[in-house]
C-alpha cells in the first residue's frame, strides 16, 4: 500500500491510478456490506484466518509472476493494491467486533488503545523498510570520537516491486500463525441472525434508522478517516512528486512518522480523554486536521510533511479509538459488523467523490494538487457541525 501509490506517482500515472483507486473504492461498496453480514454470522477468527489464505495466497502468486518475468504489468500490480484493499473492508470491522466480543466492556478503552499500539507499533516499522526499499539508500557519513573519525557507507539496493509483493504475501502467511494461537473465548453471547443476506444488511440499517444520534456520530466521526485515506493515496504522491519535486523516501518516511503519531495516540488518548468527554475531544482532533491540511497547502517544505503527518497520524488514530469506544457501548456484538459495514459504505462514498475529483488532470498539473488539501480542510470543518449537536456520550444508549 505504500509502495504501490508511489511506484504510480514516480512513473507519472497518478491520474490512472487515482481513477483505478476511485473504481475499487465504489467496488468495495457492495463488498463491505456483504462483509459485515459474514462478519456477524460466522466465527470471526475462522473469518480472519481464511481472509489471509486467500489474500497470501493471491499477493504470493502475483510477486512469484514479477519474478519469473522479471517484469509486472500495471494492471497486476495494480490488482495487488485492489486484493490488499478488499482485505482492509473486512479486516476492519471484524477485528472491532472481534475485540468487543472477547473483551469486558469496562476495558473496551484499553483494548482500542492496544489495537492502535499494536498496529502503529507494526505500520512505524514497514514506513522505515519502505523507505529502504522503494528507492534504495546509498549514503555515507563519518562519525567523530575524541581523536577517531569513521566514515561509514550505507548501501541497500532498490528492490523491485515483485520483490516488495513477495515480503508482502509472506506476512499474510506470518498473520495466519499469530492468529491460530488467540484464545477466542467470548465474553457475550451473539444472537446469529439465520436470514438471507439482504434481511441482515436490512437489521443494520434499521438499528442506526431508530438511534439517529449514533448514525450521526459513526458517520460524521469518520471524516477523517476517510480524508487520510484519500490523503494518503490519492494526493500525497502527487504532491510530493509534483509540488516538492522529491523521492519515494519522502513518502515513505512521512508513513514512518504518521505511524509514530499514531503510536502516541494509541498510547496517551485515554489519559487525556478522561479529562474531556469523547465529542468534544474528537471535534478537537477534526479541527486540528483540518488545520494542518490547510498549512501543507500554503507551504513547500519537506519538513512540514514530516511534521503534519505526525500530527495528523495522531488525530486519526486518537479519533477511531475514540469512536471505536463509543460505538463499543452503543451498539450490541451481533449488529457490530453490520453497523461497522454501514458506516464503512458511507464512508467509501465520500472517499469515492473525492477520489474521482482529486484523479481530474487539473490536479496532476504542476502544484495544482495543493487545492486537494484545502478541499479536505473545508470537508473536515463542515462534518464537525452536526457532531456539535450529539448529546454527551453517556447519557442516551442505543434501541433494538
Amino acid at each position: 500500500m505504500l509502495s504501490i501509490p508511489w511506484y504510480f506517482a514516480k512513473n507519472q500515472q497518478s491520474t490512472v491510478f487515482n481513477l483505478f483507486y476511485g473504481l475499487l473504492t465504489f467496488i468495495a461498496l457492495f463488498w463491505g456490506l456483504y462483509a459485515g453480514t459474514l462478519i456477524d454470522k460466522y466465527n470471526r477468527k475462522k473469518v480472519f484466518i481464511i481472509l489471509n489464505i486467500v489474500c497470501g495466497i493471491m499477493v504470493t502468486g502475483i510477486g512469484f509472476v514479477g519474478l519469473m518475468d522479471t517484469f509486472l504489468p500495471l494492471w497486476l500490480i495494480a490488482a495487488v493494491f485492489g486484493i490488499t484493499m478488499f482485505n482492509y473492508n473486512i479486516h476492519y470491522p471484524a477485528l472491532y467486533a472481534f475485540g468487543q466480543e472477547i473483551t469486558e466492556p469496562e476495558n473496551y478503552g484499553q483494548l482500542n488503545s492496544q489495537i492502535e499500539i499494536v498496529g502503529q507499533s507494526t505500520s512505524f516499522l514497514a514506513g522505515l523498510i519502505g523507505a529502504q526499499l522503494i528507492d534504495g539508500v546509498n549514503t555515507s557519513f563519518t562519525c567523530n570520537f575524541l581523536l577517531f573519525s569513521k566514515t561509514f557507507t550505507v548501501h541497500i539496493s532498490q528492490w523491485k516491486i515483485w520483490e516488495i509483493f513477495l515480503l508482502d504475501g509472506f506476512t499474510y502467511f506470518l498473520a495466519i500463525t499469530l492468529i491460530f494461537f488467540i484464545r477466542y473465548k467470548p465474553q457475550v453471547v451473539r444472537n446469529i441472525e439465520t436470514g438471507n443476506m439482504l434481511k441482515r444488511i436490512k437489521t443494520g440499517f434499521s438499528f442506526l434508522k431508530k438511534n439517529k444520534n449514533i448514525f450521526l456520530f459513526g458517520l460524521m466521526s469518520y471524516a477523517i478517516f476517510a480524508t487520510v485515506l484519500v490523503e494518503f493515496h490519492a494526493v500525497l504522491p502527487m504532491y510530493i512528486s509534483n509540488h516538492l519535486h522529491s523521492k519515494g523516501y519522502v513518502f515513505a518516511i512521512s508513513e514512518g512518522t504518521f505511524s509514530l503519531g499514531a503510536l502516541l495516540a494509541g498510547i496517551f488518548i485515554r489519559k487525556l480523554s478522561k479529562k474531556h468527554n469523547i465529542i468534544k475531544s474528537i471535534i478537537f482532533m477534526m479541527l486540528v486536521t483540518g488545520g494542518i491540511y490547510l498549512v501543507t497547502a500554503f507551504t513547500c517544505q519537506i519538513s512540514v510533511v514530516y511534521i503534519y503527518s505526525a500530527i495528523l497520524g495522531f488525530t486519526n488514530a486518537g479519533t477511531r479509538v475514540l469512536r471505536m469506544t463509543f460505538l463499543f457501548k452503543s451498539v450490541s456484538n451481533d449488529l457490530m459488523g453490520r453497523v461497522n459495514s454501514v458506516f464503512n459504505m458511507l464512508n467509501v462514498l465520500t472517499r469515492t467523490g473525492f477520489i474521482l475529483l482529486f484523479g481530474m488532470v487539473f490536479f496532476s498539473n504542476g502544484s495544482n494538487i495543493t487545492h486537494a488539501f484545502t478541499i479536505l480542510a473545508v470537508f473536515l470543518f463542515i462534518s464537525t457541525i452536526p457532531i456539535f449537536f450529539i448529546p454527551n456520550e453517556n447519557e442516551p444508549h442505543s434501541k433494538k
